[in-house]
């Protein structure tokens, strides 16, 4: 079968796009034959079919952190100095459809260990090839 863990589902953050959530929430996404579903506290937030994906994006974001080596260069310059070499990549995949009547797309925030494993069960689903949105170059 597919890498979909369609029991327990993957914890994302929901990132933006066309839902009713604030940035920064924390659903449960579930992925099977038929749908694509996302979940925060039982209740359903949207059920999109599989069947009317028409994109599948992924990138990652990375910054340095600052915050963190600032913190810490009170406590100890050395560490705090070396803090701020150091990278953090936050993983992203988003999703849009087409579905007659309803159309949208959102962007999640994924774990490291299951972004791809994410990124395969859409595949996987859709039949829709990913796309890394790193390389995208928009031209006005």
């Amino acid at each position: 079968m597919f890498a979909a863990d369609t029991q327990n589902g993957y914890n994302v953050a929901y990132d933006g796009g066309s839902l009713s959530l604030k940035a920064g929430v924390g659903v449960k996404l579930y992925v099977d034959n038929k749908n694509v579903r996302l979940v925060k506290d039982k209740t359903e937030i949207a059920t999109i079919p599989v069947s009317a994906i028409t994109e599948i994006t992924y990138g990652q974001d990375v910054h340095r952190r600052v915050g963190a080596a600032i913190g810490l260069a009170f406590v100890s310059l050395g560490v705090g100095g070396l803090m701020a070499l150091t990278k953090s990549k936050k993983h992203y995949v988003g999703l849009t459809w087409d579905d007659g009547d309803q159309k949208g797309g959102f962007a999640m925030q994924c774990d490291k260990n299951e972004y791809r494993g994410i990124l395969e069960a859409l595949q996987g689903v859709s039949g829709k090839k990913a796309v890394n949105s790193d390389a995208m170059t928009v031209k006005n």
